[in-house]
């Protein structure tokens, strides 16, 4: 599977332009909150054959532009069920974060997704993994080699878990759970530089609990939520 970044919007989030290389076909995942990841898109050439929007969760970085890509891409999109209660709040996200001038329309979910599953673009299956506490319902979507993590993840850092509707104890779980997979996982994170997963257990300083719990040195530690 081929990866293309294009760090786009307000909060330069990285969105992704994911290619099945023995067909062509692809995926958008994420949006930005403006129109230019539409523009940039338009511009590549040849045209990406776009099949599909994938939606880590409903913050208005990642899915505030759904709408703009929606009308010029009518494919599927696919968002985690638990996630909805977010993305309803769209409209008004950007005066829950002071900027009132974002707000912005949901935009259409026509698959609403669950931990385990799997989504199929062209050869490659893409499989869901469920790590809420960024957001309710926040995903990661992987392959045998890479991993889109949306904000759960950071090289160096983890998401934020004082947002409304965070949790930060399903953020503990999460991260253990994520970091269950294998380590060569390219990670793609939803702002920053790319990681892998091994990496990131070794040196993360808030994935520390983690490097403890599998007598592992510690390294440097962030507390940063109970059982951490």
């Amino acid at each position: 599977m081929k990866i293309q970044t294009f760090t786009v919007g307000n909060f330069q989030v990285n969105t992704y332009l994911v290619t099945d290389e023995a067909t062509g076909q692809s995926a958008i995942v994420d949006t930005g909150e403006t129109d230019e990841l539409v523009r940039r898109l338009n511009a590549l050439a040849p045209a990406p054959d776009i099949r599909m929007i994938l939606l880590t969760h409903g913050h208005i970085d990642h899915a505030g532009a759904l709408t703009l890509l929606q009308a010029e891409w009518d494919v599927p999109t696919y968002l985690p069920l638990d996630e909805k209660p977010l993305f309803d709040t769209l409209p008004v996200q950007g005066r829950m974060f002071g900027l009132p001038g974002l707000d912005r329309p949901c935009g259409r979910v026509d698959h609403w997704i669950r931990d385990g599953q799997s989504i199929q673009l062209g050869e490659t299956t893409i499989r869901v993994l469920s790590t809420p506490g960024h957001t309710p319902g926040q995903c990661c979507f992987y392959t045998d080699e890479d991993i889109i993590v949306g904000d759960t993840l950071f090289a160096g850092s983890i998401g934020r878990t004082d947002f409304p509707l965070s949790n930060p104890a399903l953020a503990v779980e999460s991260l253990r759970r994520l970091l269950a997979l294998p380590g060569h996982l390219r990670v793609h994170s939803g702002h920053g530089p790319v990681t892998t997963l091994g990496r990131e257990l070794e040196t993360n300083p808030f994935l520390a609990y983690i490097r403890r719990e599998r007598g592992m040195p510690a390294g440097p530690q962030i507390r940063w939520a109970p059982g951490t």
